[in-house]
């Protein structure tokens, strides 16, 4: 077979009927898979509400080939990979990433799940509850609700208007109708005809094939169902509605009949509406005080129908009637151009980029979806329907403007040069001379560390910029600083670097991770963004979070015990917050060429020059901190660090939470069915790793989710005793992997070395990481079992519960 290109994936259809499409990736790390199939929450019968959503859970139960423990969502985990699934309104997705020695494995567990499902009705009975925790927690979720109350100027008729999430009361698991329902179900739409398969990865085209064509044996073989399609989005002539609240405009526009295209089109009509450049729709809109920000997305599209989303935060309550003019007459505008040759270069440059910096999962799920790089024909045909549809102005009056290019996607995306110095042949890279060794003493000593940890030789790179605050900011330093790099962070992202910049306590971090070739101009005017006077921001109620979603969020935050922001002075402007602050960074991966462009921007740096500060040590307490959510549900998050910052202790704390994951999403999920949102895994805060465990429950209190977590805590001797040595060498084995650089993604091994230098490790602290998870015992893993029980390291834990009392603290 021959190879495909790597913007193009290769696609056929396999003899039983299933769709594939391969994408060889050769600098890709992991591997991944996407399985669509053509059936979602809108197919399930009348009668049996959420069924769709119930039955993708029952494939994750395990089956007799692959029990619990054993199969596909804890074998990924084992892995460090991701897995989850999605019941949409007329598709339901299933889709993995793991390293590629383990991807068969991973394959072969998805085929047997979808084959062999284990539908036992006591299995349904328990699997029942979780999804009715889930539901409580859909339908206190502001966000959820928020949602569903956009369908309800709909046709009482169509799907959308529909409950589909499923609950209790309409999943009758002990009647016999829903038991042969499910079973209808399952058998009609889970067949191969029905699915689409998604493979990327770093391996061969026909590699990826063997493997899709083993997959292919094991799925059910049939056709592909004919579904009748929905009645019209509107019951009314009218093509869309508004809805109004306070300080929000949603716009809903309906469609129909619009002629078959990849989601390309709508995509495109998206993007250039979201643009905030000079002479935009959004920019005009802020200009005259109409609105703050506007974001339009796609909410449904299927048999010809799709509903466009228009989301405006207003300046005041009296500029309704302002908006719809303007929008129309800029509907006018962009529709009235000549095919939009210079926004679809553009548009596509864009994706080029984001293809040359996206994971495996991310274009396995491109590829899924039938997307390219450029619009095709039809959907070109199908744009213009929809602004068609739309009905925009045929007489512009206002001065529009296509956007100005984004000067970084001028920049060359080629890799940059490999770094060997002279007498050095690529069987060299990545050994270093002492000539280079006092080099890199020398950076390690500046502000700015330029890790030997990452390869200089791949087109990816990694700056982190950390400022310690010695003046208190602004209260609303955050969203104005948003506002003020929205602009240039999304030039950025689309030029293939994200740039993040986060606070926490008195410290900010700007972080830029991505191609390093347009990087040193994206950091030079980030800083000198710096230099200038922030933008006002109105005041606006943000929509509250779930309780755990909200935890996780501020968790950092409440581990910083050294850092105190209300005994910090004010600054007299927001730019002396910068300039009085105190700098260090890192940057990783960047070749020599990348590094002497970066130089003139990192003396423009504001702050004064510091070596890092001290690694945070462990307080040996046990401090609850109570932090208000919305909603009625209890929440915890259980952080409990390393008893010290030696790295064999990080190494055995890592393989705790290994051999945990699993059990305690079992025990506290699935046999007690405490809630929904149960997880657990290794935490690193500052350069302190700790274990993380977190629950929401719709029933119990936040000191009762604390006691089952403790008593999850007292089984694990008894559970890493009962592992033979066979197994457990064999889950070391599968730890060590996951840090080693052939299998280890970009971003996560430079967020592994930001939080290395912030705990004084080496520059190859993840190489020494993978050999002391190897070189653990037993005895060594029995001994952090009892530090982490008997509280050695202290523990933090972050809940909107109250606190019970000794041994526990309230943070003041």
């Amino acid at each position: 077979m021959s190879a495909a290109d790597s913007f193009r994936p290769h696609t056929e259809t396999l003899a039983n009927g299933l769709q594939v499409t391969l994408r060889h990736a050769p600098g890709l790390k992991r591997s991944a898979a996407v399985l669509r199939v053509a059936v979602g929450s809108h197919d399930a019968p009348l009668g049996w509400p959420g069924l769709a959503h119930f039955l993708e859970h029952l494939f994750f139960l395990g089956t007799e080939r692959f029990p619990t423990g054993h199969n596909l969502m804890a074998y990924v985990q084992r892995q460090g990979g991701q897995v989850n699934a999605r019941t949409s309104e007329r598709t339901t997705d299933f889709f993995f990433e793991l390293p590629p020695a383990a991807f068969a494995g991973g394959l072969e567990r998805l085929g047997d799940m979808l084959s062999h499902p284990r539908l036992d009705e006591a299995d349904q009975l328990r699997e029942r509850e979780v999804l009715h925790a889930e539901f409580i927690a859909w339908s206190q979720d502001p966000t959820a609700q928020r949602q569903v109350a956009l369908h309800e100027g709909l046709c009482a008729a169509h799907p959308l208007r529909g409950f589909h999430a499923g609950n209790r009361d309409s999943l009758a698991v002990q009647q016999a109708e829903f038991q042969r329902a499910l079973q209808d179900f399952y058998r009609r739409f889970y067949r191969s005809g029905q699915m689409t398969l998604s493979l990327a990865g770093p391996q061969s085209i026909d590699a990826l094939n063997a493997l899709a064509e083993q997959f292919s044996s094991n799925v059910p073989a049939g056709e592909a169902v004919t579904r009748q399609p929905p009645p019209k989005l509107m019951a009314s002539p009218q093509a869309g509605y508004q809805q109004i609240s306070t300080g929000r405009l949603d716009q809903l526009c309906a469609f129909e009949g619009l002629p078959v295209a990849s989601p390309q089109a709508m995509d495109f009509l998206c993007t250039w509406l979201n643009n905030s450049k000079p002479g935009s729709l959004l920019a005009t809109l802020r200009q005259r005080g109409l609105a703050d920000s506007l974001e339009a997305s796609t909410l449904y599209e299927f048999a010809g129908q799709a509903l466009l989303h228009i989301a405006f935060k207003l300046g005041n309550d009296q500029t309704l009637n302002d908006i719809q003019p303007l929008l129309h007459d800029w509907l006018g505008f962009f529709a009235a151009q000549d095919d939009w040759a210079p926004l679809r270069d553009e548009f596509a440059a864009r994706l080029q980029r984001w293809q040359e910096t996206a994971t495996a999962l991310q274009l396995a799920r491109w590829d899924n979806e039938d997307r390219d790089v450029r619009l095709s024909e039809h959907d070109l045909s199908r744009l213009r329907e929809i602004l068609k549809q739309l009905h925009p102005s045929e007489s512009i009056t206002g001065q529009w403007q296509l956007p100005a290019p984004n000067p970084f996607l001028q920049m060359a995306s080629e890799a940059p040069r490999t770094g060997l110095i002279r007498g050095q042949t690529s069987a060299h890279r990545g050994l270093r001379t002492f000539a280079q060794d006092r080099s890199r003493g020398r950076r390690e000593r500046s502000p700015m560390q330029f890790s030997q940890g990452l390869a200089d030789n791949t087109p990816q790179g990694a700056v982190y910029l950390r400022w310690r605050l010695t003046t208190q900011p602004p209260l609303d330093l955050s969203a104005r600083l948003d506002r003020h790099l929205q602009e240039l962070r999304e030039d950025a992202r689309q030029a293939g670097v994200e740039v993040t910049f986060e606070s926490c306590a008195n410290q900010w971090l700007l972080k830029l991770v991505g191609l390093q070739a347009p990087m040193p101009l994206v950091l030079e005017h980030i800083l000198t963004k710096l230099e200038q006077p922030l933008p006002p921001v109105p005041a606006r109620s943000e929509t509250p979070l779930m309780p755990i979603r909200h935890l996780l969020k501020e968790l950092p935050n409440h581990c910083q015990r050294n850092a105190q922001s209300s005994a910090l002075a004010l600054p007299e402007s927001a730019p002396d917050v910068w300039t009085t602050a105190h700098w260090d960074g890192l940057a990783m991966g960047l070749s020599a060429a990348t590094q002497g462009a970066i130089g003139p921007a990192l003396a423009r740096v504001p702050g004064i020059a510091a070596q890092q500060a001290q690694p945070t040590t462990p307080c040996g307490q046990q401090i609850w901190h109570t932090l208000q959510t919305h909603g009625d549900e209890q929440a915890v998050l259980l952080f409990c660090p390393t008893t010290t910052p030696a790295l064999p202790d990080e190494a055995a704390w890592r393989l705790l939470a290994q051999l945990c994951q699993t059990p305690f999403y079992q025990r506290l999920r699935v046999e007690l069915q405490l809630g929904y949102a149960v997880f657990s895994g290794v935490k690193q805060i500052d350069g302190q790793t700790g274990l993380l465990f977190g629950v929401q429950s719709p029933n119990a209190s936040a000191a009762q989710l604390i006691a089952h977590i403790e008593q999850f805590l007292a089984g694990v001797p008894e559970l890493i005793q009962q592992l033979d040595d066979s197994t457990l060498g064999a889950e070391q084995r599968a730890l060590a992997a996951q840090f080693q650089g052939a299998s280890l993604p970009f971003a996560q091994a430079a967020e592994l070395l930001w939080q290395g230098k912030l705990a004084g490790r080496p520059s190859d602290y993840v190489q020494q990481l993978s050999d002391a998870i190897v070189l653990l015992d037993r005895e060594q893993l029995l001994d952090a079992v009892r530090h982490l029980i008997e509280t050695e390291g202290g523990r933090y834990c972050l809940t909107n519960g109250t606190c019970p009392g000794s041994p526990w603290q309230a943070a003041e």
